[in-house]
């Protein structure tokens, strides 16, 4: 089978990362790369054909797949030329700044229904959620009772520029650009959320951005989940933690490029009558990163074998978009004071 023809818009960290892993599938070969900066970064492939801008790159190149690694501004603007030019399109997260950018380009998409866009969630292809997931779709512990879960780092961590610290540019602050993982995990493992009360801060950093978030969410069936996102935790953390009618699950660690989160675990926690709060444990430590691999794999055969995008779809972007935006619109000082609404 010919190799489908990939270009990259954005050729920053993630956008070589991805390139990384593009070239490992079989199915895939990347042939062109664009970004505004294209002067100032070292290719090491001499193959690829660079481009200032995304209008060359799709002109004047024939590609099958557009991955869109860019900043939140122009990210959705780059996946609708995309989908107006006949390419399937996988964009990093967040889909936008806002509601309205994720609400156009499923419009498009509508449009074309041949083509296959997906959204980059990357954790939902961790070993240990993967796990975790199947442990509570198997009902071996019984129902989701609760969730507790902290995702934070010590900044606003920005690789080029201070793009992620300006709103009018990255559309949110820590909330919308790492703990919307979180969101996104907790929509997985529980479903979605009716009730959401929250608090949103910028006290710290002073940028126009959040560096915390605290939200308090319930689902129609009584599920509740207590949230914390922080661009003030000196020491990186992720955990998530899942209590069921009979046990608990402990996603602790992630595994990521800075290595800074610790080992990655999943604790497999049995509640027994007569544990007196000390039941037994089993824990789990992955030592590899797959979900990179995984993740372009599972696009991609979506493509070859012409099937929809169940996971991390438009649908389900725009479902944790709306989520993210509640939690904002909940905190009603902040969302009068930086006009963010829900439309």
């Amino acid at each position: 089978m010919k190799k489908l023809t990939v270009g990259i818009a954005g050729y920053g960290v993630i956008g070589k990362r991805r390139n990384h892993y593009i070239d490992l599938n079989p199915n895939l070969k990347t042939v062109s790369i664009c970004d505004h900066m294209i002067d100032q970064i070292n290719i090491n492939n001499k193959n690829l054909k660079a481009f200032n801008n995304i209008d060359e790159m799709i002109q004047n190149i024939q590609l099958d797949i557009l991955f869109v690694c860019l900043s939140n501004d122009v990210a959705a603007e780059t996946v609708i030329k995309g989908l107006k030019a006949g390419l399937h399109v996988f964009c990093e997260k967040p889909p936008g700044r806002n509601l309205k950018e994720i609400l156009d380009i499923i419009s498009i998409e509508k449009e074309c229904p041949n083509q296959r866009l997906m959204y980059g969630f990357n954790h939902r292809y961790h070993d240990s959620v993967k796990e975790a997931l199947n442990i509570i779709r198997k009902k071996e512990f019984g129902s989701v009772i609760n969730l507790r879960g902290i995702y934070g780092k010590s900044k606003i961590i920005d690789y080029n520029s201070n793009w992620r610290t300006q709103r009018k540019i990255a559309g949110g602050g820590i909330l919308l650009d790492q703990g919307i993982h979180i969101v996104d995990l907790m929509r997985l493992f529980a479903g979605e959320f009716e009730q959401i009360y929250s608090f949103i801060s910028n006290d710290f950093w002073k940028h126009d951005v959040e560096d915390n978030a605290y939200a308090l969410m319930k689902t129609k069936d009584n599920v509740v989940a207590v949230l914390h996102s922080s661009a003030t935790q000196w020491r990186h953390k992720f955990q998530l933690d899942i209590t069921l009618e009979k046990g608990q699950l402990i996603l602790a660690g992630i595994l990521s490029g800075t290595k800074s989160y610790g080992a990655e675990t999943l604790t497999i926690v049995q509640a027994g009558e007569f544990d007196s709060g000390d039941p037994k444990e089993i824990m789990i430590r992955y030592n590899s990163d797959p979900s990179w691999k995984d993740e372009i794999e599972y696009f991609t055969n979506c493509i070859i074998n012409n099937k929809a995008i169940e996971t991390s779809s438009s649908i389900d972007a725009y479902k944790t978009m709306e989520t993210v935006f509640r939690i904002y619109c909940a905190d009603k000082n902040w969302s009068e004071k930086y006009n963010i609404t829900l439309e």
